[in-house]
């Protein structure tokens, strides 16, 4: 399928020549035909010489109602655009084709109607010298009248031509579907249509309302009339969605794919259609179907922010139109530049800011994968720290490899971290000689890093150690309190007398050698732990195996016991220990022998 939108002044025929094309009535109020009077957005179809099935969204021509018209044409890829041969060119005219420019349509059709009442040239040839001057450039015309039925051949080949050269829609992409009607079907509950420019549909889909973030659920499709179990773009879609009232979604509210978009109250922009300081601060924006009030800030000769009234989902590249309602005119288009701006606090902050969207401004109508890699690395740089989801949110590609979780780091951001950790956990070690090291979630806080996930990469890139939780310089041999080293000291010389006689809890108590203590003299290498408050010298092991070599093979519990001179309390742990070195086995009959 493909959709096509009218444009021109009002009563240029718009609408009849649509009735004629497809034998339908797209003026869907009572009092649009009794007025002869498009008020609002009207729909039809029919399928044209060679198969190809055209929608049409007719949409009004009246000046009051452009934000109707707006809505209409602004999901549309293609225009008809229409034009009277006994009027020729007038002041709507003039207002569509500036819309349709400032919105970047660059495929379309002229049709010059009412042939059957004036020489028919005068308006075809001011009319295709003023299109030319637009994004649609030189387009096809065609001479028609729709009281006659004259012509309505010709266009018709002329509208296959043009459905053939339209460019693929992605089929794959995230669906952002923009509602144009919202409406109840007894029985079916809420129904919402719009154009599907991009993305696919299916029955079952859950999807979000932007403007509310409310997940719903597809309850059935339409689209020319007929059930549809999938809809791919480009189409005009009617969806039956279950789970939401009919007042909770209108027009400009958007069907969303869950979790790929962002939705922004702030962005940065490139206008074109004069310079910015012309414009008046106060505008309406129009994205998609959504007619949204702006504060416009200049930031440069043809870059500005955007503050909208109220959040919407754009993506970088996005095309949107300003309107100036006070004078009734399309004050300019604008390309969206950055959806998540930085702020401007600083003296000069607008300065630098403008510089760098005249860099992004570059190529951004097209948005080539090069604008777009700059885009994304001036996002990175500013912020320090992106996921990658959210870049593919804003619309722009991963400007490297991640560093870990997805994340996003800026190049300088990251080599500052990395210099600056190392002597940070140096001089936390220093303040808690005691601990075994630097939890992870101190560092983290402590370098303002989004995600612990971050940590480790960093802590390799510096060349750290990292255990159970804890971050160390691994620089020196650890240093004890004076204190600790002196109680240390103590069961040293207790152990060198009686080498297994572990010291008790009392004695170490007496010496103030709590956990924390114990742990440290272990880190620092003046202790073994063979067990829970269990110590010995280093080099414990080797000695125990050198006296139980004396023993006949294989010994008991108690033999070895009485050789080490100890208690149970260390014997049991210490032989388990040998076990687990393989220095002894362990027999069935729970003898020991050395391997």
């Amino acid at each position: 399928m493909h959709v096509i939108a009218t444009a021109g002044h009002v009563d240029h025929g718009k609408s009849t020549l649509v009735r004629a094309l497809t034998g339908m009535e797209p003026d869907r109020w009572a009092e649009e035909r009794r007025r002869g009077l498009t008020i609002d957005l009207g729909f039809a179809w029919t399928r044209l010489p060679g198969g190809a099935e055209i929608a049409f969204v007719d949409v009004p021509g009246h000046e009051r109602f452009v934000p109707n018209m707006l809505a209409g044409v602004g999901p549309v890829p293609a225009v008809l655009f229409v034009v009277a041969a006994d009027e020729g060119w007038m002041p709507q005219s003039t207002e569509h084709l500036d819309a349709l420019h400032a919105l970047g349509v660059r495929h379309g059709l002229l049709a010059v109607t009412r042939s059957d009442l004036a020489d028919p040239e005068p308006a075809r040839a001011e009319a295709l010298r003023r299109i030319a001057r637009t994004s649609l450039g030189a387009v096809p015309s065609v001479v028609v009248s729709g009281a006659t039925g004259a012509g309505l051949d010709a266009l018709r080949a002329a509208l296959a031509d043009l459905a053939g050269a339209l460019p693929a829609a992605d089929a794959d992409a995230d669906l952002r579907l923009w509602v144009d009607r919202s409406f109840t079907v007894g029985g079916a509950g809420t129904v919402v249509t719009g154009t599907l420019a991009a993305g696919t549909l299916r029955t079952g889909d859950e999807l979000v309302l932007a403007a509310s973030g409310r997940r719903v659920r597809v309850r059935g499709l339409q689209a020319l009339g007929e059930s549809r179990e999938v809809l791919t773009p480009v189409a005009r879609a009617a969806v039956n969605l279950r789970g939401v009232d009919r007042d909770a979604v209108g027009r400009g509210d958007a069907l969303l794919t869950p979790g790929a978009w962002l939705s922004t109250s702030t962005v940065d922009v490139v206008v074109t259609g004069g310079p910015v300081g012309d414009l008046p601060g106060h505008l309406v924006l129009h994205a998609g179907s959504a007619a949204v009030p702006v504060r416009l800030r200049p930031l440069g000769p043809d870059t500005a922010r955007l503050a909208l009234a109220r959040p919407l989902p754009l993506r970088v590249a996005d095309r949107v139109l300003l309107r100036d309602p006070g004078q009734h005119r399309v004050a300019g288009g604008a390309t969206v530049l950055d959806v998540r701006p930085p702020a401007l606090r600083r003296r000069g902050a607008a300065r630098a800011r403008a510089a760098e969207l005249a860099d992004l401004a570059r190529g951004a109508v097209e948005m080539s994968r090069d604008a777009a890699e700059r885009a994304a690395r001036l996002h990175v740089r500013h912020r320090g720290f992106v996921p990658g989801a959210e870049l593919r949110a804003m619309g722009l590609p991963a400007p490297g490899e991640p560093v870990a979780g997805g994340w996003q780091v800026d190049a300088e951001r990251w080599a500052a971290l990395v210099h600056r950790i190392g002597p940070d956990v140096e001089r936390w070690q220093r303040g808690h000689p005691l601990e075994p090291g630097v939890p992870v979630e101190v560092v983290r806080h402590a370098l303002d890093l989004p995600d612990t996930a971050l940590v480790a990469p960093l802590v390799r890139a510096a060349g750290l150690t990292s255990a159970g939780g804890r971050i160390r310089t691994g620089a020196a041999p650890e240093q004890l309190p004076p204190k600790v080293a002196r109680a240390v000291d103590a069961v040293t010389e207790d152990l060198r007398a009686r080498p297994f006689a572990a010291p008790e809890a009392h004695r170490l108590a007496e010496l103030g050698l709590g956990h924390r203590e114990l742990a440290a003299a272990v880190r620092a290498g003046r202790l073994v732990k063979i067990a829970e408050g269990v110590v010995l010298l280093p080099g414990a092991e080797q000695r125990a195996a050198a006296t139980l070599a004396d023993l006949p093979q294989p010994f008991t519990l108690s033999e070895a016991r009485r050789a080490l001179g100890t208690t149970r309390r260390v014997a049991v742990p210490l032989l388990e220990l040998l076990d687990r070195r393989g220095i002894t086995v362990r027999l069935p009959d729970d003898t020991r022998r050395l391997r």
